[in-house]
């Protein structure tokens, strides 16, 4: 058994030339090479992390992405991953090899980087934010319950060829993530309510329309799949992973 997770990921003001054929020599064809040589050598199953951008960057409030969606990737990160998964799927098709795709949502947990840090870094410093009014929903996925789901595909008799979304298993709002981070810090949100659309046409005018998407947007995930075909269930509540969190962020 394998279980391939790394990537080409999080390449902010990329320079190459071409950002796409970068991202196709490490998501698509290192996964392929890789899972050519474990096919060659009698392996079984491959478990395969790809990316929730493998079905796009967003839904409408109350519309969760699902497992068996038609994929629309958006950017190069993730139109290298869907490709990876069509190599994959055609792979097994010719080996007999087994594959198993996760689509995790933002993972988090102790040693977080990136916007999630940066949260926990204002909300720490006590920073006014003005996030009190999103009204979004995003699904996110604590690392450890990404690692129970990954442990459950490895053996499963209903995982095999199977493609899984994973999260929590409870969306939140911007606001109602700030809230409860900084009760896991020990520390107030303070949080104004600023209108969603004022902040995203602010956001809009300074060329940061990502950011405010990212703050302001909806992403979610309907994890009914992997709940029905493998019995499964987040065992880690987000409070307790918050707190998880939290405390490797306050001893770093």
């Amino acid at each position: 058994m394998v279980v391939h997770g790394a990537a080409r990921v999080h390449v902010m003001n990329d320079t190459a030339a071409d950002p796409l054929v970068e991202f196709r020599k490490a998501n698509v064809d290192g996964t392929l090479s890789l899972a050519k040589q474990a096919a060659a050598a009698g392996v079984q199953r491959f478990i395969f992390i790809s990316s929730i951008k493998v079905n796009g960057e967003g839904t409408e409030l109350g519309h969760p992405y699902r497992a068996d969606d038609t994929p629309d990737p958006q950017d190069p990160y993730g139109i290298s991953k869907m490709e990876a998964e069509q190599g994959l799927r055609a792979l097994a098709s010719e080996t007999g090899m087994e594959v198993v795709i996760i689509r995790p949502v933002l993972v988090y947990g102790p040693g977080v980087k990136a916007n999630f840090r940066s949260m926990m870094s204002w909300l720490r410093k006590g920073i006014p934010l003005p996030l009190g009014a999103t009204g979004n929903k995003r699904s996110l996925v604590a690392v450890d319950n990404l690692v129970d789901l990954i442990v459950t595909c490895i053996d499963h008799p209903a995982a095999a060829n199977q493609t899984f979304l994973v999260s929590d298993g409870e969306d939140l709002s911007t606001t109602q993530l700030l809230q409860r981070m900084g009760k896991a810090l020990g520390r107030p949100a303070r949080l104004l309510p600023v209108p969603a659309s004022l902040l995203q046409a602010g956001a809009a005018v300074l060329g940061k329309r990502a950011i405010a998407q990212r703050l302001c947007g909806s992403l979610q995930v309907d994890i009914g799949k992997t709940r029905e075909l493998l019995g499964w269930a987040p065992p880690v509540s987000v409070d307790d992973a918050l707190r998880k969190t939290a405390r490797a962020f306050e001893a770093g």
